[in-house]
């Protein structure tokens, strides 16, 4: 059994910063892909970033630049530092972990709100 816990949303201004982590436990937690989804409001959940176990890192065009995505393989961790915020990076914050046989773990989710 896997179990991924995000921690680290809240509030900010736009212009801020916030720090999302990611914790995934239990058995074969050593996972080829972690990721940050997010579900805004008024349009489908989207990947915002992922890192691969051989630290290489995909981010979708809107955060390149703002968002720094990094991975810590021995604690099965992964962080999401976001500068620069905008209010439509106002979402739910969801961690993807998954292994490279298709296996996929998600969290529950981690409020981040941005206010103009």
């Amino acid at each position: 059994q896997v179990q991924v816990v995000e921690s680290g949303g809240g509030s900010a201004q736009a212009g801020g910063s916030l720090r999302l982590s990611c914790v995934a436990s239990g058995s074969g937690t050593n996972f080829y892909v972690r990721s940050w989804y997010r579900l805004t409001p008024g349009r489908e959940r989207e990947l915002v970033a992922s890192v691969y176990r051989g630290g290489g890192t995909v981010y979708t065009d809107s955060v390149r630049g703002r968002f720094t995505i990094s991975g810590d393989n021995t604690k099965n961790m992964v962080f999401l530092e976001m500068h620069s915020l905008k209010p439509e990076d106002t979402g739910v914050y969801y961690c993807k972990v998954a292994s490279i046989g298709g296996n996929a773990y998600w969290g529950q989710g981690t409020q981040v709100t941005v206010s103009s």
